[in-house]
C-alpha cells in the first residue's frame, strides 16, 4: 500500500485503497507522504482518529525519523475565543452555579493553554451551553479588527498550518473549507494550499460533502441572530429604539413562518413548495422583510462597533439561504424539512425546525471542486469495495482515472470468526420477528456468555429487544442513550459479560479488542430508510437516468454499512468470535450473494450447533452457507 501511495504522489494520480483492519494503513500512507516533500492534508472521519494520528502515530514515527512538521486543525467551534472570555469577565451572563464553576475552570485554563482546544478540558460536559457562548465559531468573529487577533487560537492554528508539511483535519473541516473556497474563489478558508490529500475513512465522504454543499436554515438561527444583536449592542449602549422594534418583529415573523410549515416528525420531503408559497406567501414575505428591517436599522446606527458588520453578514446569509431553500428550482437538489420533537428541543426550550436543501448527486460537484484541482488524492478505508470492486464509490464521488488496490487483512478470518445466519427466523418486517429474534438472541448470548454488541438499524427495534430481554438475562445490559457514548464504551470494556444494545453511531469507529467483545449481532441488512427524503431522491435520480437504483445504490450502500458493523469484532490477531445476521434474506434473495461476496472470508454456518462447537473447542464449523 505504501508503494502504491508513493507511486500516486509521484505520478500525480488519484488512488483508491481498501485496506482491511489491522493492516497498518495509517503508516502505509504517512511514510510516503513524509518522503514526498509536499504539503499534504490528511482528512479523517472523526476527531478521535485525528487525535490518534497526532498523539500516537506521528510521535511513533518521530522516534525513528526525527522531528516532523505536523499540526492538526479542527472546526472553529472546538476552540476558545479569548475575547469572549474577557467580555464575560466584565459582564457575566451565566446561568446557575454549575455554569459559574465551568466558567472559572475555562478562564483559568485560558491563561495556560497553548492550543485553546476544548478536548483539553476533560471536566466540561460535551454539550455544554457555556462553551457555545465562548467558542470561536465564525458567526461572531470580527477577524483582524479583534483586539485578540494576534493571540487568537484560530490565528495561531493557521500559522502552524502554514509552517507544517502535514496537516491533520477531519472531513467536516475539509469540506466546510472547500465549500467556502468554492464560493469565494479561494479568498477565504482556513487550510493553506496543499499538493495532495489523503482521506481516511473515505466511505463517509458522500454524506459529509452532501451536508456542506447543501443549505440548512433553522428557526433557532433567527432567534440567535436577534438575541446576539440585542445583547451585544445593549452591552455597548448603542442600540436604537428602531432596532429593538425590528428585532422583536424578526422574532415574531420567524415564529409565524416556521409555525405554518408542513408538520411532521423526523425528516420528510418538502415537495409542495409552490403550493405552500401560494397559500403562505405573506408569511414568507414578512420574514424576509423582517430580516431586511434589521439590516436597515443596523445600517442607520450612528455608532457602529465592529460586531455590527458581522451581524450584517449573518443577516444577509440567512436571507439568501432562506430564499434558496424556498425558491430554488435546482434539479440536483432535494428540499426537505426536519422537525426534532419534545425530547430534542433546541436552546431555550424551542422545538428545532430545519429547512434543508441537499445535493442529490455530489459526484459532479466533487469532480469539479476537488478531484480536478488536486494533483493526488488517496481514498482509503477498511470498507470501500463492493463485490471486490470500486465502481460504486467511484460513481458516487466522481473519481475518474484512479488507480485501485485492495490490501487484504492479515487476520485469519476463517479461523478467528464464524458468521451465523439463522435460517428459521421470519422476515424482519414480519410482526413475529421481534419475539422470535429475542429468543434467538437469548440463546446466542447464553453460548457467548454475553460479551456482545447487539447492533440495530432502528431505535424502536433496539428498545423493543432490549426491553424483552432485560428481565430474562443475567448479563449486564447497556443501552445506547442511557449515558454518553464514551462512558458506555468504557463501561462495556470494564464490565465482565456485558451486552451493549446500540444503533448507527456504534457501527463504526468503535474499537474493543480482546475477549470482552466476542459477538456482534446485527438485526437486519442495513438498507437506508427508503422514505428518507435524500435517499428517495437519489433512488429516483438513478432510476430516471436509466439505472437500477436498488443494485447500483441501495445494495452497495448497505454492503458498506454491514462491513462496518461486522468490522467491530475482529480488531487484532488474537481476537476471536461470532458474527450473527438475523436477516436470512441474505440466503434467500438474489442480492444476498453481493453481501456475502463482499465480506471477509469468515467461516459461515446456518447451524447453531456449529456456533456452540466454535466456542466450546475452537474447532472449525462443519456446514458452509449456500
Amino acid at each position: 500500500m505504501a508503494e502504491a501511495v508513493e507511486r500516486a504522489l509521484n505520478e500525480r494520480r488519484h488512488l483508491i485503497v481498501e485496506a482491511g483492519t489491522g493492516t497498518g494503513k495509517t503508516l502505509a500512507y504517512l511514510l510516503p507522504v513524509i518522503r514526498s516533500g509536499k504539503r499534504v492534508i490528511i482528512s479523517t472521519g472523526t476527531k478521535t482518529l485525528q487525535e490518534q494520528l497526532f498523539f500516537k502515530d506521528v510521535p511513533f514515527l518521530e522516534q525513528h525519523l526525527g522531528k516532523l512538521r505536523v499540526c492538526y486543525m479542527k472546526g472553529r467551534n472546538n476552540y476558545l475565543c479569548r475575547q469572549k472570555v474577557y467580555d464575560l469577565t466584565d459582564k457575566p451572563v451565566l446561568n446557575g452555579l454549575e455554569e459559574i464553576e465551568h466558567y472559572r475552570q475555562i478562564a483559568e485554563w485560558e491563561r495556560t493553554t497553548e492550543s485553546g482546544d476544548k478536548a483539553e478540558l476533560r471536566g466540561l460536559p460535551e454539550n455544554s451551553q457555556l462553551w457555545q457562548k465562548l467558542d470561536a465559531r465564525a458567526d461572531r468573529c470580527i477577524g483582524q479588527d479583534c483586539k485578540q487577533w494576534q493571540r487568537c487560537f484560530i490565528t495561531e492554528m493557521r500559522r502552524r498550518a502554514v509552517e507544517s508539511d502535514i496537516i491533520i483535519v477531519n472531513h467536516h473541516l475539509f469540506f466546510a473549507d472547500l465549500r467556502v473556497k468554492t464560493e469565494t474563489e479561494n479568498e477565504a478558508g482556513v487550510l493553506p494550499e496543499f499538493g495532495a490529500v489523503v482521506f481516511d475513512e473515505a466511505h463517509e465522504l458522500e454524506d459529509v460533502a452532501s451536508d456542506y454543499f447543501g443549505v440548512s436554515v433553522s428557526n433557532l438561527r433567527f432567534e440567535e441572530l436577534a438575541r446576539d444583536i440585542q445583547i451585544n449592542l445593549q452591552q455597548k449602549q448603542v442600540i436604537s429604539p428602531g432596532l429593538l422594534q425590528a428585532l422583536a418583529r424578526l422574532r415574531e415573523r420567524a415564529r409565524f413562518f416556521f409555525g405554518v410549515l408542513p408538520a411532521g416528525q423526523g425528516r420528510f420531503a418538502f415537495e409542495n413548495r409552490d403550493q405552500f408559497l401560494e397559500k403562505n406567501g405573506e408569511e414568507y414575505s414578512s420574514v424576509m422583510q423582517a430580516v431586511g428591517g434589521v439590516v436597515s436599522e443596523l445600517e442607520l446606527l450612528q455608532e457602529k462597533p465592529d460586531d455590527v458588520y458581522n451581524f450584517l453578514r449573518r443577516a444577509g446569509e440567512l436571507r439568501s439561504q432562506l430564499a434558496f431553500v424556498m425558491e430554488s428550482r435546482d434539479k440536483n437538489t432535494v428540499f426537505w424539512i426536519e422537525q426534532r420533537g419534545e425530547s430534542r428541543r433546541g436552546r431555550g426550550g424551542q422545538q428545532l425546525i430545519l429547512l434543508q436543501a441537499t445535493p442529490i448527486d455530489v459526484s459532479q460537484i466533487l469532480k469539479q471542486t476537488l478531484f480536478e484541482n488536486v494533483e493526488t488524492s488517496v481514498l482509503t478505508s477498511a470498507t470501500l469495495a463492493v463485490g471486490g470492486g470500486f465502481q460504486y464509490i467511484r460513481q458516487r464521488l466522481g473519481v475518474e482515472h484512479a488507480r485501485e488496490l485492495i490490501v487484504p487483512s492479515h487476520f485469519d478470518y476463517a479461523n478467528q470468526a464464524i458468521l451465523y445466519v439463522p435460517p428459521d427466523l421470519p422476515e424482519p418486517r414480519s410482526e413475529s420477528f421481534v419475539t422470535k429474534a429475542a429468543e434467538k438472541i437469548r440463546r446466542i448470548l447464553e453460548i457467548t456468555q454475553g460479551r456482545a454488541f447487539c447492533l440495530f438499524t432502528s431505535y424502536a427495534q433496539m428498545h423493543q429487544l432490549h426491553d424483552l430481554l432485560l428481565g430474562e438475562m443475567e448479563f449486564p445490559m447497556l443501552l445506547q442513550g442511557s449515558a454518553p457514548k464514551n462512558a458506555l464504551l468504557e463501561e462495556f470494556r470494564t464490565t465482565p459479560n456485558a451486552v451493549l444494545f446500540a444503533t448507527s453511531s456504534f457501527w463504526q469507529g468503535v474499537d474493543v479488542q480482546g475477549e470482552q467483545l466476542s459477538c456482534v449481532i446485527i438485526d437486519r441488512l442495513p438498507f437506508a430508510v427508503p422514505n428518507d427524503p435524500v435517499v428517495a431522491a437519489r433512488v429516483r435520480a438513478v432510476n430516471e437516468a436509466g439505472g437500477n437504483a436498488f443494485y447500483e445504490y441501495q445494495v452497495p450502500s448497505a454492503v458498506i454499512t454491514l462491513k462496518q458493523g461486522f468490522g467491530r469484532l475482529i480488531r487484532s490477531i488474537k481476537d476471536r468470535g461470532l458474527l450473527v445476521l438475523l436477516d436470512n434474506r441474505v440466503l434467500k434473495q438474489r442480492y444476498g450473494k453481493v453481501f456475502l461476496d463482499s465480506l471477509p472470508a469468515y467461516k459461515k454456518t446456518r447451524d447453531l450447533a456449529d456456533v456452540e462447537q466454535f466456542f466450546a473447542a475452537g474447532q472449525r464449523p462443519s456446514q458452509e452457507l449456500q
